[in-house]
């Protein structure tokens, strides 16, 4: 059994209800998903990231759940989730999903009973003030939507409190109940057969909510009771997390720096991807390089996820307003792309102006740096964004299958889909599509699985050191290498528009028929490393050495 297996994952990430619709009413389903099990496998795929799954009002796109243990039932049931595992196991694929416990609906059970009478078993599972909070107005996470933390309920004739809407109710995490029950759900889940889940809003659910304290204290021991626990309950299962924290604190999630990490085994790096998007918006590495150098040392076992888009905003709020501004000038220059003053909500290949170099360029650079790559839905045919729709929904839209009505998504009426599907323009359907990059070798499909056979082979890049080649280099230019059991491979980024030549002479030695394995287009060969052309907008992927752990 690998116990590592994540390391050297890659994760696609999806929306049951927007991906494949197998039954005709519009909206996505498990049966769906089911039937497209083969084109993940083609793709590269090898771990499946589920959105939230359970029953739901859907008022926050199912992060609201009224049933922990169900699954929603325009998805489909129990049973077809259990054949969707078995069918993804048959390929390869793992599953993992949403664990979204820091809050309930509050048409949840739970919060029906807490809410009904003090007596209630279930009043002290939420967190409640009898008078108003002093800080009642702080710490909203959706500034502009949201405008409380607390909330009055005039049936409970007290303050709630809610990190995030007021229909979220937040659920009371200093009460042993409540952990008891977190554990029962997730013992459920690996018991049926999921191979980890995706802990929402982590730094919360560790919070201790002290009424008119803005800054209660959070018991990192409940993470590592978690991990525990899920160990216990399954050896190779995964705790992959998402802490938008400081720098200095992200340690603290993995665990014990020393040796072995006994919480979290991943956190999304939201650190990387601020500096990532910098640096892409000035064609300058230095951003990537700083983050790399300030990326803090983890205990053996833990790895860092990366990503360029994920199922939310760009959140950009790592960087300093100045970088900020950057940013937005060059990737969200109009204020309808913007989102709660920190963030993004486009599509990455309207980003770029769909420019296939730079595309390439930057998600070659992410799947080559230290860690797991986390790929978005439709990303890899380079879908666009619905500007029209609300809020984070502007990059949530049916898949884009074919040629055919919804984009082959549904055989619903159009107005009956779940969301609109994009039919005009440079990015609708017509234009952007599975069916019209299956077929053509030189598509950005085509290329994706190239990119991801590619990087499959190179396991020293998740497994291994990832360090920045300290020689000097022409401007727009990062050279850094991976080094691992299995060998040493040396990446060549140019983030510039102009074509470069580099010296890497200086790793000659440690060489051993170096060779290109990816590159943007056809280069003279490697040779001696010390006139590497690199295109504008190009790279290279060089293996510079086989390891002794490979024959």
């Amino acid at each position: 059994m690998n116990d590592r297996w994540y390391s050297e994952a890659v994760v696609y990430c999806l929306d049951i209800d927007t991906y494949a619709d197998s039954n005709g009413d519009g909206v996505g389903d498990i049966q769906g998903l089911i039937g497209r099990l083969d084109y993940l496998a083609r793709l590269g795929v090898t771990c499946l990231w589920l959105h939230p799954i359970h029953p739901s009002p859907n008022r926050d796109d199912g992060y609201d759940a009224t049933d922990f243990y169900n699954i929603d039932p325009r998805f489909g049931t129990l049973g077809d989730f259990a054949e969707l595992l078995h069918q993804a196991a048959n390929r390869g694929i793992r599953v993992i999903i949403d664990l979204v416990v820091n809050h309930t609906s509050n048409e949840h059970p739970w919060f029906v009973s807490a809410r009904s009478s003090p007596d209630s078993p279930y009043r002290d599972w939420y967190v409640w003030s009898d008078q108003e909070p002093a800080d009642r107005f702080q710490g909203m996470v959706f500034p502009g939507e949201q405008h409380e933390t607390w909330s009055y309920d005039r049936t409970a004739k007290s303050w709630y409190y809610h990190r995030f809407y007021r229909f979220q109710p937040d659920l009371n995490f200093s009460n042993p109940a409540v952990r008891a029950e977190i554990k029962k759900i997730i013992s459920f889940w690996l018991q049926l057969g999921v191979s980890g889940f995706r802990i929402d809003a982590a730094p919360f659910i560790i919070e201790l909510t002290e009424p008119g304290n803005p800054n209660s204290p959070k018991d990192f021991e409940f993470l590592t009771d978690l991990r525990q626990h899920v160990q216990w309950r399954r050896g190779d299962a995964v705790l992959l997390a998402e802490a938008n924290v400081e720098p200095d604190q992200l340690v603290a999630y993995f665990g014990d720096r020393g040796g072995s990490g006994n919480r979290l085994h991943m956190l999304f790096d939201f650190m990387l991807n601020g500096r990532l998007m910098l640096a892409l918006a000035r064609h300058d590495p230095e951003p990537v390089i700083d983050a790399l150098r300030d990326t803090p040392a983890l205990p053996y076992g833990a790895s860092w996820a990366t990503f360029l888009r994920n199922h939310d905003e760009i959140d950009l709020s790592r960087l300093t307003a100045e970088q900020r501004n950057q940013v937005f000038e060059k990737f969200g220059p109009d204020e309808e792309m913007r989102i709660y003053d920190r963030g993004i909500r486009r599509r990455f290949a309207p980003m770029l102006g769909n420019d296939r170099r730079r595309i390439e360029l930057a998600y070659a650079l992410q799947f080559s740096l230290r860690g797991t790559p986390v790929l978005r839905y439709g990303e890899e045919i380079g879908m666009g964004e619905d500007l029209s729709l609300p809020g984070r929904e502007s990059i949530r839209t049916p898949m884009q299958w074919s040629y055919k009505q919804n984009a082959g998504f549904s055989t619903a009426d159009p107005e009956q889909l779940v969301r609109p599907v994009i039919d005009s323009g440079e990015f609708g359907y017509e234009t952007v599509n599975v069916t019209a990059q299956r077929g053509d070798p030189g598509s950005l499909l085509s290329w994706f699985e190239r990119m991801i056979r590619t990087l499959r082979e190179a396991p020293e890049v998740g497994k291994g050191t990832c360090t920045h080649i300290d020689v000097v280099l022409p401007p727009g230019v990062l050279a850094h290498r991976a080094d691992g059991s299995t060998g040493t491979m040396v990446f060549l980024h140019n983030l510039g528009p102009d074509d470069a030549t580099v010296d890497l002479g200086s790793l000659y030695e440690e060489a051993d028929l170096p060779i290109d394995v990816l590159t943007d287009r056809r280069y003279r060969p490697v040779g001696k490393l010390d006139e590497l052309q690199v295109a504008g907008y190009g790279y290279r992927w060089i293996r510079l050495c086989r390891g002794d752990a490979v024959s």
